[in-house]
């Protein structure tokens, strides 16, 4: 008898070409698939992600479910899904079962982003492909302040991709905050949904605040705009991560 699961998974994105299966690259999700049919009989395993991360982006806090045969204990099909998925940088951190409607993308009602920028002098080394390299001091505050004006329910036409498959361009941004630790600069977006590349684009507009290049009030204009080529630049995928997804009740109750 089949079994609906939830699975808490991390990644490294820097060798696949996204979470969504392609014709001649690899992606997260074939991996994972691929390790599921391992238990399901070597029968295809469909794998339905929170959300489609690009090339390049990391996640510690996808949430995917999926059908599955295997009558063992949710701890033993974590470890074997982690043995399968090796030696790719993909793992299992938790599986929970769940109803058998339950669905890891329309389940969720949250999702949270962390971009990270290092503003360090030297080239990065141990942080390399985990980080937006800018040597030289970003104005913390200005982004800060321009961050806010991004926070609420507004049209983010000019914030979001052309290829974006979204009905819409209205979205609720719950949270949107610039913080700094030393050289590193941590940007939290938080929402029911993203549109695709909207956190990369906000911080690529945020970072021309930080360079003095942009005030913090033209966010405003720049929304009202409704115009991609109204913001800055689409930031590079490598300082973003898939933080967490919000569900009520939270399958994996020890979170």
């Amino acid at each position: 008898m089949k079994r609906r699961v939830a699975l808490l998974i991390e990644y490294d994105g820097a060798g696949f070409s996204g979470w969504q299966r392609q014709t001649h690259e690899i992606s997260v999700q074939q991996v994972l698939e691929e390790a599921c049919a391992k238990l399901n009989d070597g029968a295809h395993v469909t794998c339905t992600a929170a959300g489609r991360t690009d090339s390049g982006v990391h996640a510690y806090g996808q949430v995917v479910s999926c059908d599955i045969s295997s009558a063992h204990s949710p701890a033993t099909i974590r470890n074997a899904l982690n043995y399968h998925t090796r030696p790719h940088p993909v793992a299992v951190r938790e599986v929970a079962e769940v109803e058998a409607d339950w669905n890891a993308r329309f389940s969720a009602i949250g999702r949270a982003y962390r971009y990270v920028i290092c503003t360090r002098q030297a080239r990065l080394v141990l942080d390399r492909g985990r980080a937006w390299h800018v040597s030289r001091k970003l104005d913390i505050a200005a982004m800060h302040e321009a961050a806010q004006h991004l926070v609420g329910r507004h049209d983010f036409t000019s914030f979001r991709a052309a290829s974006c498959q979204a009905k819409s361009p209205m979205r609720t941004l719950d949270r949107l905050d610039v913080l700094q630790d030393g050289a590193q600069i941590e940007i939290i977006a938080e929402a029911r949904s993203f549109l695709h590349h909207q956190v990369r684009n906000m911080v690529g507009t945020l970072k021309l605040v930080g360079d003095g290049k942009m005030q913090p009030a033209r966010i405003a204009d720049i929304i009202a705009a409704r115009n991609r080529s109204a913001a800055g630049p689409t930031a590079p995928a490598d300082g973003l991560y898939f933080t967490r997804v919000v569900y009520d009740p939270d399958p994996f109750s020890f979170r």
